[in-house]
């Protein structure tokens, strides 16, 4: 069976890291786009579209970020899976009518999500679990029709809507990725969160953690399920 082709819409300032965590946990070839750069692909023929993290906020006034909320709603509209995180779950919240604000906190760190239902997504993840966090924004109001998934004391942590899914949390990163990101937020947060952030950062959190990287294939197999599912309709016709 030919392989899946995905895009990927890298929306990370620096995004080797982003790049390296996601090429590891999808299966699947890669069409990569530098999304804060205006890179976007000009169609639309991917079987399914994953759009990443970022350190910028859905709202503030950059010139790269509406043409990457247009490109994904009209994705959406034309029946794309897509899977955004972080950032790219904010994004798919705009693009669908949902609204991104500040928080009065910052969550980062290792911390616990609870799910609810029994969404595909979250196949083979337990009710409870850990995942690596960090953002100071969040969906106040999730786009008209969506269904709230996840979340925790901090707000919502994944939504759905039709084919589309977005997840507020890291599953992607390695431990490198969680001390270099915590790292670079001693300006917004200070000094001593962040050491307290860095000594929680361990083997053993990041393999209970590890759980949640079930979802890249969950999604992938989503994204199979479509395209043959599309493939036998335009063969019946």
């Amino acid at each position: 069976m030919t392989r899946l082709r995905l895009a990927l819409l890298n929306a990370a300032h620096d995004g080797a890291n982003t790049a390296r965590n996601f090429r590891r946990e999808l299966d699947a070839d890669l069409a990569e786009f530098d999304a804060n750069a205006r890179e976007l692909p000009e169609q639309f023929d991917f079987d399914g579209v994953v759009i990443t993290g970022s350190r910028s906020s859905v709202y503030w006034d950059e010139e790269w970020i509406p043409p990457l909320v247009e490109w994904t709603a009209e994705a959406a509209e034309r029946g794309l899976p897509i899977l955004g995180v972080c950032y790219g779950h904010q994004v798919l919240a705009e693009a669908l009518g949902g609204r991104v604000g500040g928080m009065d906190d910052f969550e980062i760190g290792y911390n616990e999500v609870t799910h609810r239902g029994d969404d595909e997504l979250f196949a083979g993840i337990d009710e409870e679990f850990t995942v690596f966090t960090t953002h100071g924004d969040a969906v106040v109001e999730l786009p008209p029709g969506a269904e709230l998934l996840a979340e925790n004391e901090f707000g919502v942590h994944a939504f759905r809507k039709g084919d589309c899914w977005g997840v507020q949390f890291h599953p992607e990163y390695d431990i490198e990725t969680a001390e270099s990101v915590t790292d670079g937020k001693r300006d917004r947060i200070g000094d001593e969160r962040v050491d307290e952030v860095l000594a929680a950062i361990t083997p053993e959190r990041y393999d209970a953690a590890c759980e949640a990287k079930a979802l890249f294939d969950n999604f992938t197999v989503h994204c199979s399920r479509v395209r043959d599912a599309e493939s036998n309709t335009e063969v019946e016709a």
